[in-house]
């Protein structure tokens, strides 16, 4: 792919979990662009229970991180983003919020790991009122809804979208969590692929090859959409689920 865009990842120095310092944040560029990626939506924590990074603090540090790339000649292109943690005041802070695209048309929605807030599908409706759709990140990886599935289906249903992490999908995370993010894509319940890269080890950027398993499993023009997706939404352009179903459970059967 000319073009590899990935909207989730922790490329800001010093600002959460992600990268410690610069070198370190250069040293994940430099991954990237061997990965082939061209373009990154940098996308700290904000308002989870660590860590608060206000919008223009990630837009000054995302410009400051851009102009030492172009002094290292590192050919990657940054835009300013948040990983924005689900809360029941969010619309209280929705000022100080970053959208995948400048005008906050779309907009990175973390749930917790091991639950799903009851007012998830309000939430979801609600900032649809103010113009925004939510992509909800790496669902394959929130224990709720690894055990139903369901859920997902209703908040996609309700007009979400929806974030697949690559190295889940490569099975990084384990078989079961790959499994998950197998049938996701085949029931269309996630529309991007991004790495949610880290600086830890087994978080890096494996896009390129999770492209490549999704060409093979999936076929060429899927492997292309997701791309295409990630392009659109980045640049505030339409994008919307198409043909979700829903994940049945497998019937069991038990042998006498």
């Amino acid at each position: 792919m000319e073009t590899l865009v990935d909207l989730h990842c922790h490329i800001l120095p010093g600002i959460d979990d992600g990268s410690r310092d610069l070198e370190t944040s250069l040293h994940l560029a430099r991954q990237a662009v061997l990965d082939g990626v061209t373009h990154i939506l940098a996308t700290p924590h904000h308002l989870d229970n660590d860590y608060v990074n206000h919008a223009r603090d990630v837009e000054r540090l995302a410009s400051d991180f851009q102009a030492k790339l172009d002094q290292e000649g590192i050919k990657l292109k940054v835009f300013p983003g948040q990983e924005v943690h689900i809360n029941g005041d969010l619309l209280d802070h929705y000022d100080d919020l970053l959208g995948i695209d400048a005008d906050k048309r779309y907009m990175l929605l973390e749930l917790p790991h091991n639950d799903v807030p009851r007012y998830t599908k309000q939430l979801i409706f609600n900032l649809k009122k103010k113009g925004t759709t939510p992509v909800i990140v790496h669902p394959e990886r929130n224990k709720v809804i690894q055990d139903h599935l369901g859920l997902l289906y209703e908040f996609i249903e309700a007009g979400a979208l929806a974030q697949l992490t690559s190295t889940s999908y490569l099975g990084g995370f384990g078989s079961h969590v790959e499994e998950i993010s197998k049938q996701l894509v085949e029931h269309n319940l996630v529309q991007i692929l991004a790495s949610d890269a880290h600086a830890l080890k087994g978080r890096g950027f494996v896009l390129s090859e999770a492209f490549d398993k999704l060409a093979n499993e999936f076929g060429q023009d899927k492997a292309q959409s997701f791309e295409t997706n990630a392009e659109r939404l980045l640049n505030g352009q339409r994008v919307i689920a198409r043909d979700f179903s829903k994940v049945e459970k497998k019937k069991r059967f038990f042998f006498f």
